[in-house]
C-alpha cells in the first residue's frame, strides 16, 4: 500500500508538474489577407503542441474549429465594443452568442479591452467603459454557469510612470485612478492582471537600452542589483515593475499573465531572424521554468507569444508587420519547441 501510495503521489507530482509548465501559449492575430483558414491554424496549433490561445475579438470561424481541442483561449473584447457592453442584457447577449453556444471550447479568460490608456490620444475614450464592461460580463458568466472562466483585462508598459529599478514600479497618477478599481475587482474574482510585455519595445527606446544581451536573455551576469535582486535580463525587470506597481494598488496576490510578448524578424532597429529566434527560444525557456522573477521567485509564468503569423496589413511601424514565429505559408520561422 506504501507503494502504491508512493506511486501514485509521484504521478500526481509529474501531472501537476506538466501541466504547470505549459504555460506559452501563442496570440492569432487576423490582420493580414494571406493567412491560413481559421481551420488550418487551429490544426497548426495542435501539430505544435501549442496549448493556449489568444484571439482579438470572437471570430465564429475560430470558436468552431477550436471545439472539442482542449486549447485553452484568451477571447478578446475589443475595444470598440466596451461601450455597448455597459448594459448588462448585451454583456448577457455577448455571452450567450461567443461564450456559453460553444460549450466544448476550453475559454479561459475574457480579455475586457486592449491597452486601454487615459494617456493614450485615440483609446483614452474607452476609460469610463472598461470596469462596467469586465462587471457585467462576469456577472453574465456567473449567472450562466461559467464562473470558471475569468475576466480580466490586458495592460502595458506604457501605463507605467516608473520602470526602473522594478521595485519603484509605479503606475502613472491618473492611471491610478482607471487600474485601481480594476485591481480590487480582480482580487475578488480571483482573477490575473494581464499585461503586454515587450523588452523589445523598452530596447530601442526612447530612452534606448543599449545592452541587447539584456533584452535577449543572452546577458551571462547581473546588468544590476535592485533590493539584493539580481538582474540579468529585461523582461524580468519589467514585470517586476509592472507587479510593484500593481502591489502599490493592493494587488500583491494577483498573478500577473503575459499576454504579449515577442521580437520582430525584420524592419526595424535590431529586428533579425537571428534576434527575434533568440528571443523567442530563451523566452519560452525562462517562462516554462519555475524560476520565476528576482521579485517572484518559484514560479513558471504563463505567457503568449506575439504573434501565430507575420501579419501584413498590421498599420503604423512596418516591424509590427513581421512578429510572427510561422509564416503565412505555415512555416516555421525558428523551430521553436512548444
Amino acid at each position: 500500500m506504501a507503494f502504491n501510495l508512493l506511486l501514485l503521489g509521484g504521478l500526481l507530482i509529474n501531472i501537476f508538474l506538466l501541466t504547470d509548465a505549459q504555460s506559452v501559449g501563442v496570440c492569432y492575430g487576423q490582420v493580414g489577407d494571406n493567412l491560413p483558414s481559421p481551420q488550418d491554424v487551429v490544426n497548426l496549433y495542435r501539430a505544435n503542441g501549442i496549448t493556449r490561445m489568444r484571439i482579438y475579438a470572437p471570430n465564429e470561424a475560430t470558436l468552431r474549429a477550436l471545439r472539442g481541442t482542449n486549447i485553452q483561449l484568451i477571447v478578446d473584447v475589443p475595444n470598440v465594443d466596451l461601450q455597448a457592453l455597459n448594459n448588462p442584457n448585451a454583456a448577457t447577449n455577448w455571452v450567450r452568442q461567443n461564450i456559453t453556444s460553444y460549450p466544448d471550447v476550453s475559454f479561459r479568460y475574457i480579455a475586457v479591452g486592449n491597452e486601454v490608456d487615459p494617456n493614450h490620444e485615440t483609446n483614452k475614450q474607452f476609460i469610463k467603459f472598461v470596469l462596467p464592461a469586465m462587471i457585467n460580463v462576469q456577472n453574465a458568466l456567473n449567472a450562466a454557469g461559467y464562473n470558471r472562466i475569468k475576466v480580466s483585462t490586458a495592460t502595458y508598459t506604457g501605463l507605467l510612470k516608473d520602470s526602473y529599478p522594478p521595485s519603484i514600479g509605479a503606475f502613472h497618477a491618473n492611471v491610478q485612478d482607471y487600474i485601481g478599481p480594476i485591481i480590487t475587482f480582480l482580487n475578488q474574482n480571483g482573477s490575473p492582471m494581464l499585461a503586454n510585455i515587450y523588452p523589445y519595445f523598452a530596447h530601442i527606446g526612447p530612452p534606448a537600452l543599449p545592452d541587447l544581451p539584456f533584452a535577449l536573455f543572452t546577458r551571462t551576469t547581473p546588468a544590476y542589483t535592485d533590493q539584493n535582486r539580481p538582474y540579468s535580463n529585461l523582461f524580468d525587470a519589467m514585470y517586476d515593475a509592472h507587479y510593484a506597481a500593481q502591489l502599490r494598488l493592493g494587488g500583491g496576490n494577483i498573478e500577473i499573465v503575459v499576454s504579449e510578448s515577442g521580437w520582430p524578424s525584420a524592419a526595424g532597429p535590431f529586428a533579425s531572424i537571428e534576434n527575434a529566434g533568440t528571443y523567442y527560444r530563451n523566452l519560452i525557456s525562462h517562462v516554462k521554468s519555475t524560476n520565476g522573477t528576482p521579485a517572484r521567485r518559484g514560479r513558471s509564468i504563463e505567457t503568449y507569444l506575439f504573434a501565430m503569423f507575420d501579419e501584413n496589413k498590421k498599420p503604423n511601424a512596418e516591424s509590427e508587420q513581421h512578429f510572427g514565429v510561422f509564416s503565412p505559408r505555415q512555416q516555421s520561422k525558428y523551430q521553436l519547441r512548444f
